[in-house]
């Protein structure tokens, strides 16, 4: 078990806020649509439609315009007016375009360990909408690498902590997803942090490693310096 050199963190709902606002904008999609179908219908349609084209469009924003707009198609039998495709589209231009909301500790966090660790971004996503929002968020030098990938795999850490770190026994990869930042991380050797955000996407949703001794779970990023300590490695 080697010395912990290098930590990743996950950007998305653990560095700063993203969840929240695919939810109200949902909610406005389901507005736009109430006269053709009910909310929950309307949320139930979306999420099928974003699962089925995870694999074509990827995670992030313009994916999920993609899949509003064919939900509303659908959902209309091609009846949406052009005008309402035109409200969802600008619905997600807003989100595109709103200003980063970092969550609380982040920063005071990153400036502690970043003189004794390697400090990795490993998000996925819009290529475009990603580096904005690392850009808007002041973290950018803190980072001594970002990757920015379609899919976070155990195959994506192996690489990464290799490349950046000294392998996956002296990584640790903190996020807010047990799919996708704990438990391949774990699968490859190193720590899992999983740091719950209480709006989570459904589709992030795994079961915790329960007795896997490189899981750990805190509430906050700030109590993150404190685990590290009391892991002694």
């Amino acid at each position: 078990m080697g010395k912990l050199s290098t930590i990743g963190f996950d950007a998305d709902d653990t560095l700063w806020e993203n969840e929240q606002f695919f939810k109200l904008t949902e909610e406005r999609f389901q507005e736009l649509l109430a006269s053709y179908i009910e909310a929950e219908d309307a949320s139930a349609r979306l999420l099928e439609a974003q699962r089925r084209n995870l694999g074509r469009y990827g995670f992030g924003i313009k994916g999920f315009m993609l899949s509003m707009v064919e939900t509303a198609i659908d959902a209309t039998d091609g009846h949406v007016p052009a005008a309402t495709i035109g409200q969802i589209l600008e619905a997600g231009r807003d989100m595109l375009s709103h200003p980063i909301e970092l969550l609380d500790g982040v920063q005071e966090t990153l400036e502690m360990l970043a003189p004794d660790y390697r400090l990795v971004l490993i998000t996925k996503g819009d290529l475009f909408d990603q580096e904005r929002k690392l850009a808007q968020s002041g973290l950018g030098e803190m980072f001594d690498g970002v990757e920015i990938v379609s899919n976070k795999t155990a195959a994506t850490y192996d690489r990464i902590f290799n490349y950046y770190g000294d392998g996956t026994r002296s990584a640790m990869m903190v996020g807010n997803s047990l799919k996708s930042d704990v438990l391949p991380a774990i699968e490859v050797g190193s720590w899992g942090v999983f740091i719950p955000h209480e709006l989570t996407w459904v589709i992030e949703h795994a079961e915790k490693p329960e007795g896997e001794p490189r899981f750990k779970q805190i509430a906050d990023l700030g109590q993150l310096p404190d685990l590290i300590a009391s892991l002694q490695v």
